[in-house]
């Protein structure tokens, strides 16, 4: 047996209104079950790794320690995608043979979408 990836936390302050940007982001469905404590976004489409969203009482200051990379032949598509949903560009890298933007969620987490 291996050991999978299920799921990739996000703690928040409002995990359905976080979900639904990511959600928005990603063209995939909010589960219905979402509230301000706990969401889900594509457990219903079988994506693996689903992103769960969990409202905690303090979320650690700083940069976040693990953060999203997304990749796209349309990155530019989604970078507007996501500024238009809330979204905060951060930074614009080209290094290692690779280009990709930084950008912060509307909690601030910071998460990247990538030209590969």
């Amino acid at each position: 047996m291996t050991l999978a990836i299920a799921n990739v936390v996000i703690d928040c302050h409002d995990a359905a209104a976080l979900a639904g940007f990511y959600g928005a982001l990603l063209d995939l469905p909010v589960e219905p079950e979402a509230s301000p404590f706990f969401a889900e976004v594509g457990r219903s489409t079988g994506m693996s790794p689903v992103l769960m969203f969990i409202q905690v009482p303090d979320k650690t200051p700083g940069k976040n320690a693990v953060h999203l990379d997304f990749h796209s032949t349309r990155w530019s598509g989604y970078l507007e995608r996501a500024i238009a949903l809330g979204g905060k560009h951060i930074s614009d890298f080209d290094e290692y043979g690779v280009q990709w933007v930084t950008l912060a969620d509307p909690e601030g987490n910071l998460f990247d979408i990538g030209k590969y």
